[in-house]
């Protein structure tokens, strides 16, 4: 006999920890097991409400004194590029995309280790090894992909499988919806070239090609420095107050900072529309 999960799922809620875009703030983070026949149907359910995935985790901030960590996504077919987003594209059109399985290897891994020494040092992830980073690839209960950059070789033309070094390299689900990315990493010796920018580019145009209507990016925090690149893309929504609502990029968010009036876990717990109406509930992880 063959026996499945149920496809309500149990919410677990982390302790909590420093945050890692804001100083002197504590983050704690809402999150469920994405595992089972149903894994798809939850993850295209819960990422339209903001929710996050890592391996066979979604995730979603919900901390006790802030909610300035806001889900973001681009709306591909309003999206127009700036004129600095389309110098981007022409600087990184020596690039081919080529589109894998979810299996790591060894050159992703050298330029992941590269990307964090020199980027994110201190970061949570600066320690990770060759399994974790494996793990963080393979372990995924839906459909993804890993979308590598590679440079074309000084006798190959645009459109052969390129044979020059990695420089990039993205972990992409696909959404009913969308492509959600879920990590991205690139060649530091390269930052010039703004690769975290033509990813997103690109992202936009697979999905364009795929009739998808959404890139997902995934947080955007006003106030964190780090994430102002995404704020600069055209036709980005937000997932606040429950509902996607147009980035106004004048508009003062700084509300976002201030303490919540009521318990954000239950709040949010009681907020989220699941693929059945079984009921729900969490605890403390």
């Amino acid at each position: 006999m063959r026996h499945t999960l149920p496809l309500a799922p149990q919410f677990y809620v982390t302790a909590p920890q420093e945050c890692p875009y804001l100083d002197g703030r504590m983050e704690r983070k809402l999150f469920t097991a994405l595992q089972g026949e149903h894994a798809e149907t939850l993850n295209d359910t819960l990422s339209k409400q903001g929710f996050r995935r890592s391996q066979n985790v979604l995730y979603r901030p919900s901390c006790a004194e802030c909610s300035a960590c806001l889900s973001a996504r681009i709306r591909v077919a309003d999206f127009k590029p700036t004129k600095s987003q389309r110098r981007t594209a022409k600087r990184n059109a020596i690039l081919e995309r080529r589109a894998r399985a979810p299996w790591a290897s060894e050159d992703q891994y050298e330029l992941f280790r590269r990307y964090l020494d020199n980027r994110h040092a201190e970061g949570g992830m600066a320690d990770m090894d060759v399994f974790e980073f494996a793990a963080m690839i393979e372990e995924t209960p839906i459909k993804s992909r890993v979308i590598e950059y590679a440079e074309r070789g000084p006798d190959q033309h645009p459109g052969d499988d390129a044979n020059g070094p990695l420089r990039a390299v993205c972990l992409t689900d696909v959404l009913e919806d969308g492509l959600s990315m879920v990590y991205s990493f690139y060649d530091p010796e390269w930052h010039r070239k703004s690769l975290g920018t033509y990813m997103i580019l690109d992202h936009i145009n697979i999905a364009r090609e795929a009739g998808l209507p959404y890139v997902y990016l995934g947080y955007w925090v006003p106030g964190s420095p780090k994430m102002d690149y995404k704020a600069t893309f055209s036709s980005i929504e937000i997932y606040r107050d429950n509902h996607w609502t147009p980035l106004i990029t004048d508009e003062d968010y700084s509300a976002e900072l201030h303490p919540l009036s009521t318990d954000p876990i239950a709040e949010q717990v009681a907020s989220i529309t699941l693929p059945d109406t079984a009921s729900k509930s969490h605890r403390e992880a």
